[in-house]
């Protein structure tokens, strides 16, 4: 997982330079903030000092990739970028988050037992 945010954070920052070479500023900030919090806090995860807090890391990095996903969406809607390079990315974002959600979900129930 650490290396698909990774990539994915890549993505982001290309995505981007693009978009600020089209005068985009305000909603590209958003998105290069969001994108690339993902995969810190997934790294960050792997230090946890708990499982609590390995578990907390991991739901705001859920959060962040929510929040990308929408910025993406928005962007798209706006005709920032086009279909193709749309549905690659949302490819991605949607692949993190199920990823995201299956190991919050795992670690929650086998810190309950």
């Amino acid at each position: 997982m650490e290396d698909k945010s990774f990539t994915f954070a890549l993505r982001i920052v290309k995505l981007y330079k693009f978009l600020q070479s089209k005068n985009e500023y305000v909603l590209s900030k958003q998105l290069l903030r969001s994108g690339t919090a993902i995969g810190a806090l997934i790294c960050e995860s792997q230090q946890a000092e708990s499982k609590a807090d390995f578990i907390h890391k991991l739901s705001i990095a859920l959060k962040e990739a929510k929040e990308t996903e929408y910025w993406l969406k928005l962007l798209h809607k706006s005709d920032y970028f086009d279909d193709k390079s749309y549905d690659s990315i949302i490819i991605d974002i949607t692949e993190l988050l199920k990823l995201l959600t299956s190991i919050i979900k795992t670690s929650k129930q086998n810190n309950a037992k």
